[in-house]
């Protein structure tokens, strides 16, 4: 349909209905979280008994260890601050790399590479955990047996966390890339070679700052799925648990509007994140 046509008056009512009900679905239990972590009860979800910050600060009269005194959630985010920080840079270098790869090369199996890079995004993330561990786990055993090396970070904690989660982020990021460095006008690069550029100096002043919106988003995606995860980071934890894992358990022991303030907490964060990352991309395009 020419959109500057005008449309029947049930078709503007039906995509209006659509629309809300659309938004509905997506920012009810969002709103309704935010808004119970303000609730004066001791379960998260209705009836409303009264405003408090008590989730937040904490009331030791009342009984409440607030989010900001409970060392447990407040480690859990910072483990998974640390998680996703190093997710990302591999994530970003490694897709950079395989761009480049991919778009400047060409090689027997180049084919079958990329459709094999697609693989660990359809593969479920608890088989992904599983085969992780179980290969790290016999490599530790065999290094063991063999050679007496005990190779703890073959074994469930953060290091197999990182590397379950960069094994399918680092494929995200490689799409991404790769769209923004196929657009690249080449000649750009062969204009500066041939005016005496070098080759680091034309990537440094023509192609990374054509690929930034391109690194930059990709980051911001990589950071977020890695925050999120939960799947592969229950399989491959150990210790040192992520939020995720730590939510996880504190719901099978009985839900608390603590929870619903950390809900709210990461929704500000990713919020501002979003948002910051999107001013950056634009300044950077």
């Amino acid at each position: 349909m020419i959109s500057t046509l005008p449309r029947p008056v049930w078709l503007r009512t039906a995509t209006a209905l659509y629309v809300a009900a659309f938004l509905v679905f997506l920012f009810l239990p969002l709103t309704t979280v935010a808004v119970f972590a303000f609730n004066n009860a001791p379960y998260p979800a209705p009836p409303w008994r009264g405003f408090t910050l008590d989730w937040f600060v904490g009331n030791a009269g009342n009984g409440r260890l607030g989010l900001f005194h409970d060392t447990e959630l407040l480690g859990s985010i910072v483990t998974s601050l640390i998680v996703a920080c190093w997710v990302t840079l591999l994530s970003v270098i490694i897709g950079t790399a395989n761009s480049f790869l991919m778009e400047r090369w060409e090689f027997p199996g180049k084919q079958a590479l990329s459709v094999l890079m697609l693989v660990p995004l359809v593969i479920p993330g608890v088989i992904l955990g599983i085969s992780i561990l179980a290969l790290s786990s016999r490599i530790a055993e065999l290094a063991d047996s063999l050679f007496g090396w005990d190779l703890d970070f073959l074994r469930p904690g953060l290091p197999l966390v990182v590397a379950g989660q960069f094994s399918y982020v680092a494929t995200i990021t490689t799409l991404m890339i790769s769209a923004r460095l196929k657009r690249f006008d080449r000649t750009l690069e062969e204009a500066a070679l041939n005016l005496g550029a070098s080759h680091a100096a034309v990537l440094r002043t023509i192609t990374f700052p054509y690929l930034r919106p391109a690194l930059i988003g990709s980051a911001a995606i990589a950071f977020l799925m890695s925050f999120e995860n939960f799947n592969t980071t229950l399989i491959l934890v150990g210790n040192d648990a992520p939020l995720t894992v730590t939510m996880y358990g504190r719901m099978r022991e009985g839900a608390s509007p603590v929870l619903n303030a950390v809900s709210l907490f990461l929704m500000l964060a990713s919020a501002a994140l979003a948002l910051s990352l999107l001013r950056g991309s634009k300044r950077a395009s």
